[in-house]
């Protein structure tokens, strides 16, 4: 059996080496953010810095609804977006308004599908978020108060891998889900024989039982069964629920073939995370009703970092068993009108390059803050660039959205790359993403399923285990799952926290 780095388990290994033999191993997913294109440095004629924020505000105010509109996907797949956003990129280092290059900047979270926001690096790394003894291999989960919620700290602060999991009720509530699904199997796995079977031979798809035995010890075995066997579920899930939910089923299909933007190109580029991916704000809606019967509640109303007292109701936001649940906004240049006030948000955002500083309302308006982001910290290209790219390069003559009415009358040609996204999906997609926003997402997951070997893209055969079968997806079905064997989790006082 191969050495055991200290902090690193044999899995992670077992990931890294993409089982494959020494010598085919491809280079490790880089650790930093990247681009597609070159930098689009902000150029003005006859406008001012401060008059282009307040032409953006003016766009961005508009965006604010405060009443629902009902798109294509259940309203928790805007939480399981904003979920997967989290285990995949996180930019801890660059600021609003302070210029930045992505290639410098870490991405904190490991650009996979991996659930490193549930297992962070492991039991051996990151032990504070397992039990010990008999539950060494389960993850902490539930408080004295609420044994459905989140493990937490004395100050109340969530024992999870990635705190901003802990946002909003139902993203936390979602988190807390995939918590008790490992636990729920990890107890299924060694009560039931049959359990015990299926979630091994999952586990095992697309490897030799040597390279097994040679990562994984005996004693962590069922634990690394069980975190590939959710892993590869949640992995279909985004691929087959998640982003048909939000993306033209024809820019999947082609990314599924075809590497529009190259094998070279960036795997975790920001005209992505800043831009493309940003589509999930556009699809929230003023409010939700987390539990049935109890009204709707403002997005205020259900924010996180702290104790929850009860649990959302999931059937509220996937459609369980059949059953319709409230509706996700379709993709589009709208969104939930709390979006466009965050009180939460107490500091002036400096535009340091040009000696601006915004007022604080400016400052909490999250669309404004996405075009900020796009133009004076990033820099990315703008939407109509990338058609033309997609025209010299690959002879496609995309349809265009039009130009914003608020930017056309300021004569302002050019649309920020996440407005187009959204402007593109409302006109041309049927509100789903499209054209250039659809590309970009699509080529970004199936870059990370194609590149890691150990998705369920490379489990030939591999199909989603009968336990999570529901009318309403395997989404559904798994929170189902979470919900209804919560109750049985092994020793279960012994992970509670808080």
């Amino acid at each position: 059996m191969t050495r055991n780095p200290h902090g690193l388990s044999r899995y992670d290994q077992l990931v890294q080496a993409c089982i494959r033999p020494e010598h085919e191993r491809p280079n490790p997913l880089p650790a930093t953010l990247g681009r597609l294109f070159p930098a689009n440095e902000v150029q003005l004629q006859n406008l001012t810095h401060k008059h282009l924020v307040e032409i953006l505000e003016e766009v961005a105010l508009g965006m604010g609804k405060k009443t629902d509109k009902s798109g294509h996907a259940p309203a928790g797949m805007t939480f399981l977006g904003q979920f997967v956003d989290h285990d995949i990129t996180l930019d801890a280092t660059s600021a609003l308004g302070t210029r930045i290059v992505p290639d410098t900047i870490p991405n904190v979270r490991t650009p996979s599908l991996d659930l490193d926001c549930v297992y962070g690096s492991g039991p051996e790394a990151s032990p504070h978020l397992y039990g010990s003894g008999d539950v060494a291999n389960f993850l902490v989960y539930g408080t004295a108060a609420n044994p459905h919620d989140l493990a937490r700290t004395a100050n109340g602060t969530a024992l999870i891998g990635d705190p901003r999991n802990d946002e909003n009720e139902i993203v936390s509530t979602i988190q807390a889900n995939f918590i008790a699904l490992h636990n729920i199997l990890m107890t299924e796995a060694l009560n039931s024989q049959d359990a015990y079977q299926e979630i091994m031979m999952c586990a095992k798809m697309g490897m030799s039982a040597n390279e097994w035995a040679d990562h994984v010890p005996s004693h962590h075995e069922v634990f690394e069964a069980v975190r590939r066997f959710l892993r590869m579920h949640y992995q279909w899930v985004i691929w087959n629920e998640l982003l048909p939910g939000f993306v033209d089923q024809a820019c999947l299909d082609e990314a599924r073939l075809n590497d529009l933007f190259g094998a070279d190109s960036a795997i975790m580029p920001v005209e992505f995370t800043g831009a493309g991916y940003r589509f999930g704000h556009a699809t929230t809606q003023p409010d939700y009703e987390v539990v049935s019967g109890d009204g709707q509640k403002d997005m205020f109303e259900i924010l996180g970092f702290g104790p929850r007292q009860g649990t959302v109701q999931m059937a509220r936001m996937f459609d369980l068993d059949g059953k319709q649940a409230q509706r996700a906004r379709p993709v589009g240049p709208t969104l939930g009108e709390p979006l466009t006030r965050l009180h939460f948000i107490q500091d002036r955002v400096e535009l340091r390059d040009v000696d601006l500083t915004l007022t604080l309302e400016q400052s909490q308006n999250l669309p404004l803050r996405n075009m900020l982001r796009d133009r004076y910290t990033y820099k990315l290209v703008n939407g109509e660039q990338v058609a033309h790219w997609f025209k010299a390069t690959h002879g496609r003559d995309l349809p265009k959205p039009a130009i914003h009415p608020t930017l056309k009358k300021k004569g302002i040609t050019k649309t920020p790359l996440w407005l187009y996204c959204l402007q593109e999906a409302e006109e041309c997609g049927n509100g789903k993403l499209t054209g250039v926003g659809g590309a970009i997402v699509a080529a970004v997951f199936a870059r990370l399923l194609r590149l890691d070997r150990t998705t369920y893209w490379h489990a030939h055969g591999f199909k989603p285990s009968a336990k999570f079968a529901n009318d309403g997806g395997v989404m559904a079905g798994m929170m189902k799952h979470a919900e209804t064997e919560r109750d049985n989790i092994h020793a279960a006082e012994k992970l509670r926290n808080g």
